[in-house]
């Protein structure tokens, strides 16, 4: 019962009155308005990723070319398997 007293005491003596306004015109949602908000938002988003993809290929492929362009490209520590049929020659 302790816990109780001590909501009660928290609250204020003196209470909040909100008055809602009871003719205010309501916008009603239709199923069309629906489907246009969210084929725009796919739109939208479809875009920029679309955007997104050709900025980032394009900066990929531009750092391919400087790098070759400039010999950046680190010495191969691989080996060329040459493999002859009907054995070695």
């Amino acid at each position: 019962m302790e816990g109780v007293k001590s909501v009660f005491a928290l609250q204020p003596a003196n209470p909040i009155i909100v008055r809602v306004p009871q003719n205010t015109p309501v916008e009603s949602t239709s199923i069309p308005d629906i489907l246009l908000g969210a084929l725009g938002l796919t739109g939208v988003l479809l875009l920029s990723a679309l955007l997104l993809g050709v900025v980032l290929g394009g900066a990929l492929i531009g750092y391919k070319l400087l790098r070759a362009r400039l010999n950046l490209d680190p010495p191969s520590d691989r080996d060329a398997l040459r493999v002859t049929p009907g054995g070695a020659s």
